[in-house]
């Protein structure tokens, strides 16, 4: 292996021809890269494919960039600028908060304080290596501390408070159990010690720590020669009301503030309560100071909000009881934002062809590239392509190859690891995605493009599959785009967020991706109007329309998810936590909320496997004279994508299904149906009422792939073939087979004015051919 590692990323993800985007590049090794502008056209490097295709595109991009190392600030705090240090070098004073630890470690997690480690000064109040909670207090050359001797409980509520006396060194330290029935991860009934108070003198008074340190929450300040100033002492737990006084309060006055009690204003220097900024549309990153400074924290790498708090008692939304809901968890591996200098910014030509592109980045043997998808400045194709970037972010960087045993079971084999694959998980900076658990066990409900995305590569391979994945699945549909010759432009999720049925509307068909599986309501909405007004629908995936999703407004860059308590998850939200803190809505499945996908495209997720694919079969349906037109060119029972570069079938991975009773339009045309699948197909989890044998592939007829056809208002229309694995079947032999024949006959249908193909035959008349 080299010793050369080059990584990046670009902002935003999905710039228009004309705009400009950043590209933030670190590169270990070398001091400069060579680079070029390309167009993506085919990423998979299957032989019964095309292989991996770009393009060379000649702007005015430097030829070498000058780069450097840039390293990456992982784990969510929060901190607070203080500009007049009335934080800092407090000589009496006394810290607390109500705090809900979830993980213990073998180093110290700070709560709150400020603390320069580097320098030991400051203070901070935080949990020493055993589960104690500790004070401590550094004047640049000595720290003392005082600490209990009762470690925490992992996942039970607590106050903690710690007071200071400078002028008799008197340190006092307070542990209150605040465990209701509700609140933690044990209750009432286990016996453990309601509280603890203990006093020492220290030898030590605490330094200013000036601008070496700020003062945090769930983090301390460290410094190091080639990253400078970080936060370390990552604490993993949630933080609710918390507060400093310059002065040392009775203990009276604390056993009141471990019950919520507001506090006096009798020496508050501040005072942080969650609670405050909690709206019906959620809560930003800004923890609110009450106290009379304004010394509001921000919160770094977006600590979860709108999370249960110490007060928590049963209510199940954050609407009906928002006082409960001042939990912010904090994680030690979260990351939304990798914070990277801009190493180069490109203009983009105004003219720049609508498609997939990357800054492709070479030195010392190693290559990479920084994906980004080019709208057109004006629409100029009848076909859009909206590449299904709210999915590509849910598994971006997915650890579920290395870290899930489950993923074996589901895919059917061990995982194939490569050596790449290796290097990137060595480095472990580049986050999470919506599949993986944090450190402490949490889910991961937060995926950002401000980081290198190893996973949306054209030769992406995931790992516990072993074949395309995302986006190098989804340009099989773009390379087989321009082998026919059809004209497109690409639009992505993002967009159809921010325009909604305006995005679509310029546009005579719109495509869907291989897995759009992450949609926000504003997408919800976008396509449902699009399809009323005339649009057309091709909807080729699977597995589509199905987690809620959400942004934060102005911040496009973050999706929020979070799974709740159906629907085939890789992890599951706590009690009362359904809710996103971006958008103040209830998530989990579409179809827990009364949408689920097959009232908009007709199918619905209803099983996957990962062993191979199989193919279609016609369904009688398909020699309706209303339909027959689609099927032109297919011989009566010839199968429909017996081969494919997803398991070797066009109907695979994960499978939608026709179903009335969910939604499906009563005059859909069934089609075709998959059939021949494996017991690795179970039924998906959300179609399991009560567990019993017989739901696999062999033995369930609900396990199967559905293809369908139905017309909507205004000569509008939708086509779904309900696989993952459709797209990927179109390069196979040279792009001559029969799903890119049914793919054309389509086409050339829906990208013409006026009534569809067999839109006459709509009385009593014979419609069979």
């Amino acid at each position: 292996m080299t010793n050369t590692r080059i990584f990046g990323y670009a902002d935003p993800l999905n710039p228009k021809a004309g705009d400009a985007v950043d590209f933030m590049i670190s590169v270990e090794g070398r001091h400069e890269v060579e680079t070029k502008l390309v167009r993506l056209v085919h990423g998979d490097e299957n032989p019964e494919g095309p292989g991996f295709i770009e393009e060379e595109i000649e702007t005015d991009l430097p030829s070498w960039l000058n780069v450097k190392r840039q390293y990456t600030q992982v784990g969510s705090f929060a901190r607070c600028d203080d500009p007049d240090r009335r934080l800092d070098g407090l000589q009496s004073f006394t810290v607390f908060a109500h705090i809900c630890p979830t993980l213990p470690k073998a180093e110290r997690q700070m709560i709150m304080g400020r603390w320069a480690i580097e320098g030991n000064r400051g203070y901070g109040l935080g949990i020493d290596p055993d589960g104690h909670v500790s004070l401590w207090i550094g004047d640049g050359e000595s720290v003392d501390q005082i600490t209990t001797e009762i470690p925490l409980v992992p996942r039970a509520w607590y106050f903690v408070a710690a007071r200071f006396d400078g002028q008799s060194g008197e340190a006092e330290l307070h542990v209150i159990n605040c465990v209701n029935p509700w609140n933690s991860r044990i209750s009432t009934v286990v016996p453990f010690e309601d509280d603890s108070w203990i006093k020492e003198t220290l030898r030590v008074r605490p330094a200013a720590t000036a601008d070496d340190a700020v003062f945090h929450l769930a983090a301390a300040t460290a410094w190091n020669r080639q990253r400078g100033t970080y936060a370390s002492f990552l604490y993993n737990g949630k933080i609710d009301r918390s507060g400093v006084y310059d002065r040392v309060l009775s203990r009276e006055e604390i056993t009141a503030l471990s019950g919520g009690a507001a506090p006096t204003a009798d020496g508050l220097v501040a005072y942080w309560d969650p609670t405050v900024g909690i709206t019906e549309t959620g809560v930003d990153d800004r923890i609110v100071d009450t106290g009379p400074h304004g010394l509001d924290l921000a919160g770094v790498n977006r600590p979860v909000r709108l999370m249960t708090g110490f007060n928590w008692a049963g209510a199940d939304s954050f609407r009906l009881a928002p006082e409960t809901y001042g939990g912010v968890h904090f994680h030690d591996d979260a990351l939304t934002d990798s914070g990277w200098e801009v190493s180069h910014s490109l203009r983009l030509p105004a003219n720049l062809r609508s498609g997939v592109y990357a800054l492709r980045l070479r030195a010392g043997g190693m290559e990479d590239h920084v994906p980004f998808f080019v709208r057109p400045q004006t629409p100029g194709a009848k076909i859009a392509v909206l590449m299904p970037t709210f999915t590509y972010l849910a598994y971006a960087n997915e650890h579920l190859a290395y870290e899930a045993p489950i993923a074996q079971a589901i895919v059917a084999h061990t995982p194939v690891i490569v050596a790449e694959d290796l290097e990137y998980k060595k480095l472990e900076e580049f986050g999470l995605s919506t599949y993986d658990h944090h450190s402490d066990g949490a889910g991961c409900c937060y995926s950002s493009w401000r980081r290198p995305i190893i996973s949306l590569r054209p030769r992406y391979r995931m790992p516990a599959m072993n074949f395309p994945w995302a986006l190098p699945a989804d340009l099989s549909l773009l390379w087989w785009l321009e082998h026919a010759g059809y004209d497109y432009d690409i639009l992505t999720d993002h967009d159809l967020h921010a325009e909604g049925a305006g995005a679509l509307a310029p546009y005579k068909v719109v495509l869907n991706g291989t897995h759009p599986e992450y949609y926000s309501e504003e997408m919800m909405d976008g396509t449902e109007d699009y399809l009323r007004g005339g649009g057309r629908v091709m909807y080729l995936g699977g597995n589509g329309y199905y987690w809620v999703t959400g942004l934060r407004a102005g911040e496009p860059h973050c999706i929020e998810v979070r799974k709740l308590d159906t629907g085939s998850r890789a992890w599951q939200a706590e009690p009362g936590e359904g809710h996103l803190a971006c958008t103040g809505e209830r998530s989990g499945l579409w179809r827990s909320r009364g949408r689920a996908p097959q009232k908009i495209v007709g199918l619905g997720f209803t099983t996957e496997g990962m062993d191979e694919s199989q193919p279609y079969e016609r369904m009688p349906d398909s020699f309706h004279k209303r339909v027959s037109w689609i099927m032109q060119g297919i011989g009566d029972e010839e199968p429909i994508g017996d081969f494919g570069l997803a398991a070797g079938g066009c109907a695979g991975v994960e499978l939608d299904r026709y179903e009335l009773g969910l939604g499906t339009p009563p005059h859909a045309m069934l089609l075709a149906s998959s059939w021949g699948h494996s017991d690795n197909y179970p039924l998906v989890s959300e179609e399991i009422t009560y567990a019993f044998p017989g739901r696999g592939g062999t033995q369930d007829a609900q396990v199967r792939g559905d293809m369908i056809y139905f017309t909507t208002p205004n000569d509008g229309a939708v086509f779904a073939a309900g696989s993952i694995a459709w797209s990927q079947a179109l390069p196979c032999n040279g792009g001559d087979n029969n799903v890119a024949q049914i793919m054309r006959n389509l086409l050339d249908a829906f990208t013409k004015d006026g009534k569809l193909p067999g839109s006459q035959y709509t009385g009593d008349e014979k419609l069979w051919r």
